[in-house]
């Protein structure tokens, strides 16, 4: 349960300095098939993160490129860029410092993958720089990264389910309450003492990691609900 970054994030990070000039970086992002990369100072403390619509952003090419609508993808660009603008980059002078985003949005190892989707969805960034206390780089975690939490075996679902939540988690007796998955969907059947056990149970395997839903079918001796909570 609870799921965090360091458990989905990659380590084998690729990363530019605020020097790295725009050819490097481009050249980079296109070698490795990602959209963006951390800067990090001297120290590898993140510092920005350059993308491919960062470097994609100057007016000439977005002149270029977007007439008549056709927005072809974005590293098809980039090469087209380095094979006839690239000299044109350099000269100017173009680095990681002058094109990055700033301040980078960054998340801990320990950030639960829930939040990192939250911060990715608040800022419109398709992934996000982990890093430690001080700042420095430990990995990066991106949107295909937080959907293997998705992507668990039905069976190792119902696994957790049964070990950690229904036996260890709740201090009630739960030796009738079955669980089937399907599909990331959980069901629970059989029989409890009390509704409000049921609703617990049925609340805390909803925060298992990779249930998609959960069907209650838990039956009760006792309705113990308040009537204000009763629908």
């Amino acid at each position: 349960m609870h799921m965090k970054v360091q458990n989905v994030m990659t380590t084998d990070v690729a990363s530019v300095e605020q020097d790295t000039p725009f050819k490097d970086i481009a050249e980079l992002l296109i070698a490795r098939e990602v959209s963006a990369v951390p800067v990090v100072d001297a120290g590898r403390r993140v510092v920005g993160v350059v993308s491919e619509a960062d470097l994609l952003r100057k007016e000439e090419f977005r002149d270029q490129f977007y007439r008549e609508g056709y927005r072809p993808p974005l590293r098809a660009r980039l090469r087209d860029r380095l094979a006839g603008h690239a000299g044109h980059a350099e000269a100017r002078g173009e680095v990681a410092a002058d094109l990055m985003s700033t301040p980078a949005h960054t998340v801990g190892p320990g950030t639960t993958v829930v939040t990192a989707a939250r911060l990715m969805d608040e800022h419109g960034v398709k992934r996000l720089p982990v890093t430690d206390d001080e700042g420095g780089l430990v990995g990066i975690v991106s949107r295909r990264d937080l959907l293997k939490v998705f992507v668990r075996g039905d069976e190792d679902i119902s696994r957790e389910v049964r070990d950690d939540v229904l036996t260890h988690s709740l201090w009630i007796e739960t030796s009738d309450v079955k669980v089937a998955t399907c599909r990331g969907v959980v069901t629970l059947s059989g029989h409890l003492r009390l509704r409000s056990e049921a609703r617990l149970a049925a609340r805390m395997v909803r925060r298992v990691n990779g249930v998609v839903d959960v069907v209650d079918e838990i039956g009760y001796d006792e309705d113990d609900t308040p009537r204000w909570q009763a629908s």
